[in-house]
């Protein structure tokens, strides 16, 4: 890797196989600038956070993402919006992975972007989301936003997206975030 290459984490809060999210995470992927490599993390396995469970040592799953946000130069955070807030598999897999020792956030440069059927296109997902992060350190990018509204007449059945301004607001952002990573690196 050049000093020019990024690597980016991608997390989408959404376990659904069919998540819209997970497909605009999947859309970055192939929207990704040149140095940019991003890697789909997959946060189903990680448990409830115990702090009993904890006692006993970070879960496998917890540490393979502790390892994987370690490793990467910055991160992308692509989260629904369930209940006017992030997604409770998402802020449980931060929950876990934010446990000192040596909590992997801190320093991270990070984007967040989502997608929704509804009108606000998870902005005030993105909003609790921002607070959590900015609890951990992390350094936000604030623009641009990318809150994707009436998600479910932009992918075709098979969750591709099919519309171009969503793929222009994709790819700005992920030009944003490789500036901003090459910033706040070492």
């Amino acid at each position: 890797m050049t000093d020019r290459e990024v690597k980016v984490l991608g997390i989408s809060g959404s376990l659904r196989s069919g998540s819209y999210n997970t497909a605009v995470l999947r859309e970055a992927l192939r929207l990704a600038p040149a140095g940019m490599q991003i890697e789909m993390a997959d946060i189903a396995g990680i448990p409830l956070y115990n702090e009993d469970d904890y006692a006993q040592g970070f879960p496998p799953a917890v540490e393979r993402l502790r390892e994987q946000i370690r490793a990467a130069d910055g991160l992308l955070l692509v989260t629904p919006e369930y209940n006017y807030s992030m997604p409770g598999v998402l802020k449980n897999a931060i929950d876990w992975v934010s446990r000192p020792p040596e909590q992997p956030f801190a320093g991270k440069p990070a984007a967040i972007m989502g997608a929704s059927p509804g009108r606000f296109g998870t902005a005030r997902a993105q909003y609790h989301l921002r607070q959590s992060m900015v609890f951990l350190d992390v350094h936000l990018l604030n623009r641009p936003e990318v809150m994707i509204a009436g998600a479910q007449k932009l992918f075709d059945p098979q969750g591709t997206l099919t519309d171009e301004p969503t793929r222009v607001h994709i790819r700005g952002l992920l030009e944003a975030l490789y500036v901003w990573t090459l910033k706040h690196r070492g």
